[in-house]
This record gives C-alpha cells, structure tokens and sequence, in this order.
C-alpha cells in the first residue's frame, strides 16, 4: 500500500477525518508525478507531498473545506508565462489535484483503483482485477483518474558486493524493494549489504522473478551468472542487465543464445562511472529507464 494511504489509514482508525489530494495530471516540468499524495486531516496534520512543498499549504485548505462538506474537486496550479499565479510552481510546470475525503485504502493487492474527477459522478470510485498504467483518461464524457494497484517494484541484485549495496541504498529513496541473491554464504552477508531489503542465500534458478521484476547480474562466475541471466529472461523480468566488459557479453552470447537479446550489456547508461557507487547509478538509471519508458538505451 502507498505510505501516505498507509498513514490516512491510521489517523482514520485513530478516529481523525482525513482528505487525500492525488496529482491527477502533469504538464510541462512538473514537481511530482502523477498518483503523487497528501493526506491531510481536520486537525491540521500533513503526511506526503503533491509539489515537493510549493502548493501544500493551499492544497491542505481545499482537503479542509472538503472535511466541511464542499464537493470532491480538482484544484490546478502552475505559472503563467509572463506572471505568476498567486499560489504557483517556481518550476514551470503545471498539476492539477483532485481533492476528496479520505474513504479507505483499495481492497485489492494488485490492479487498478478508478475514480471519476470531472463530470457526473465526481468522486465516485471502483477498482478491477487487471492492472493498468497510472493515467489520466475520458470515459463516457467523464475526466476518471486510473491508478495502479501493486507492490513497488523488485530489484533484484546477484552477487553480495560493494555495487549491489550501493545499487540498494540507491533505490531505497524510490521506494523500490531491493533483494541481494547469492549462493555463496560467506558473501551474503548483513555486513557487507546492509542496505538490501532482503538477502538471500541461493542459487539464480531459486529467484522469484516477475513482471515487476529488474534483475542485475553483477557477478562473472559462469555457474551463477548465467542462470541467474536466463532466470530473469525467461520469468519476464522487464529489465535483466549483466555486468562486464563487451568481451564478457560475448562469451555470455554464446551461452545464452537467442535469450542474449533480452539482456543488457554492459549494463547502465555509461556515464564515466568508476567507484561503485557510481556504477550503480548508471545501473538504477537504465533501469528506471525501463521501467518508466519501457526502454533502456544502454
């Protein structure tokens, strides 16, 4: 569940009223993205961020004023060419932020949560079992608002060294989980990877692999670099990278056959890197690449 929905939840249990205010469309170069939330209640307690702290204070007024019984709405923000709006984005970008009482969490694990922002019906909700991209779209003359159900994506990182640590404590700001897998016990340690989510001690045929799945294979011993390549390919991973010289990619070729072509190699965006710290941003920005554009040019 999103932390902010999370946190509604709790004041709502707690007995407090809470309105939410979700960025339903972005324009130009917008703060936050889209699904982005702020939870606000009637005492004046804020948990999240729509603008990154630009409009929070005027968004927070319309989640009050919707505590008092005024309609579920969307409020737009941004700058004008040649004059600022009174409450605007410094930024140059625009949002609009459908405010609404806070009713509850979705029910499902994993689909797609609906809500209707303009037109008849203004607030009404419903979910479905097939998940959807995170998007603005019109339906029957109404403005409705689809938003992905699901756990964040799993970046799963093979090999215990010192890039998949950084790779993890890269990632954690995205909120992604982090998984280090290696089969090798004296590596696979707390101390060496303190950052990962999750630590596994296994061989590469044991990984859990999905569609909502990045895995890295920052290893060169064949016996796991290569399962763990063709695990991730063949369980549909949206990004599967190794690490490695073009001379290693070859001999990966010629182990991997056709499966190659869905493997990226030298993995990352080549920015100069060096340290490890600096591989695993190459690494986590061709992986965001992926994921956001559904391409990752190497």
């Amino acid at each position: 569940m999103d932390d902010v929905l999370a946190k509604a939840e709790e004041w709502r249990a707690a007995g407090e009223e809470v309105a939410i205010a979700t960025v339903v469309a972005t324009r130009r170069s917008a703060p936050r993205p889209l699904g982005s939330k702020l939870a606000v209640t009637r005492s004046g307690r804020l948990y999240g961020s729509v603008s990154g702290g630009c409009v929070e204070a005027d968004v927070a007024e319309h989640c009050v004023a919707v505590l008092d019984g005024q309609i579920a709405s969307v409020v737009s923000y941004g700058i004008a060419d040649d004059e600022a709006w009174t409450v605007g984005l410094p930024c140059g970008g625009e949002i609009d932020v459908f405010v609404e009482q806070f009713s509850g969490a979705p029910t499902r694990e994993r689909g797609t949560s609906f809500v209707v922002v303009d037109g008849e019906g203004v607030g009404e909700r419903w979910e479905a079992d097939e998940r959807a991209r995170t998007e603005l779209r019109e339906e029957d003359g109404r403005s409705v608002f689809a938003e992905a159900i699901g756990p964040p994506p799993r970046l799963v990182a093979v090999g215990a060294g010192d890039i998949a640590e950084a790779l993890c404590a890269l990632a954690r700001p995205l909120g992604w989980r982090t998984v280090v897998v290696d089969p090798r016990a004296g590596l696979a340690t707390r101390e060496r990877v303190p950052s990962a989510d999750e630590l596994i001690v296994a061989w590469p045929e044991e990984i859990l692999v999905d569609a909502e799945t990045a895995l890295v294979s920052l290893v060169h011993e064949e016996r796991i670099d290569i399962p763990a390549l063709r695990r991730g390919v063949e369980g549909g991973a949206f990004y599967v990278g190794a690490l490695g010289a073009k001379r290693a990619q070859e001999k990966r070729r010629e182990k991997l056959g056709s499966l190659a072509d869905g493997v990226h190699g030298p993995v990352g965006i080549d920015l100069g890197g060096e340290t490890p710290a600096e591989i695993a941003l190459e690494i986590l920005a061709e992986v965001l690449a992926a994921y956001k554009r559904g391409d990752a040019p190497s």
